[in-house]
């Protein structure tokens, strides 16, 4: 019997459903406490939780060798890493080497950490490792941490898929465009540009104007009420194939903005992406050109 682990929330409990479906035993990971109990609640027997810090190494290390005692010699048919934050996200200048480093600790450095910990039992089972990134991992229309994380991603996937070959492992990214989640949340995004503003220096502030959070929050809240999606199981979808098809695709753009907009936009000389991005953005109140 297939087992599959996924480490992540957001589109993790609509993925519960299907594997179950199919009779998996499946491992889900959740930070909080409650997480945990509201899918206990909702999921079958044949769904295990665990509580899982993806950035502390004792926290990854006693979930891989929970699930060790559970899947035997047999070995783990899957993992899916899909925990990720999207704040703090803001222009370069507004941010230190300290929010960089939160962010990747998430998004990139725990991706790593998950998948090597449980490397040797997927080998074991021929199986799949599974990454969330973005298609914010092929471009980046905006400073911060969370382009940077999400390109990381995308390299170690491409690595990982070329060196796990030999052993019949498949290695898939799943590459979503905006969708109605935490990671899109206009209140969480909202609080967290305002306190990076206000600790900004005065010289800075002056740089950009004091109308220019307020443009920034207005434009914000313009597209996330209206660009994300809110039919998570379009991702949910790419999960199920992924872990599941014979034949599964090296990579999944799930999202209307991923395929029609942002990826064609990602194959455009450097110059004409720069035009289409820098024509739509906010300009500081002391821009030179």
């Amino acid at each position: 019997m297939k087992r599959p682990f996924a480490a992540g929330i957001s589109f993790g409990h609509k993925q519960t459903c299907f594997c179950t479906c199919l009779g998996w035993w499946r491992f889900y990971t959740c930070t909080a406490e409650k997480g945990e109990e509201e899918l206990r609640k909702a999921s079958s027997e044949r769904l295990l939780t665990l509580h899982l810090d993806v950035t502390k190494t004792e926290s990854v290390d006693k979930a891989a060798a929970f699930i060790k005692t559970k899947v035997g010699e047999k070995g783990l048919w899957a993992v899916v890493n899909n925990a990720g934050v999207s704040v703090p996200s803001a222009n370069c200048d507004w941010l230190t080497i300290e929010d960089y480093k939160s962010m990747l600790d998430v998004n990139l450095n725990g991706v790593i950490a998950v998948t090597l910990s449980v490397l040797p039992m997927i080998k074991k089972a021929r199986g799949r490792v599974v990454n969330v990134a973005s298609v914010f991992g092929r471009i980046s229309p905006v400073g911060g941490p969370y382009s940077v994380s999400k390109y990381g991603v995308e390299a170690f996937n491409d690595s990982l898929r070329r060196n796990m070959a030999p052993f019949g492992v498949k290695v898939l990214c799943i590459e979503p465009g905006f969708f109605k989640t935490s990671v899109t949340d206009v209140e969480i995004l909202g609080k967290s540009i305002q306190k990076l503003w206000d600790k900004l220096p005065q010289e800075t502030k002056e740089e950009y104007g004091n109308g220019f959070l307020e443009k920034v929050n207005t434009v914000m809240m313009e597209k996330l009420k209206t660009m994300p999606d809110g039919d998570l199981m379009k991702v949910v979808n790419c999960m199920e194939h992924a872990i599941s098809a014979v034949h599964p695709r090296t990579r999944y753009s799930p999202g209307w903005d991923a395929k029609f907009f942002w990826l064609p936009l990602s194959y455009m000389p450097t110059c004409i992406a720069d035009y289409i991005l820098l024509k739509e953005a906010i300009k500081p109140e002391k821009a030179v050109v």
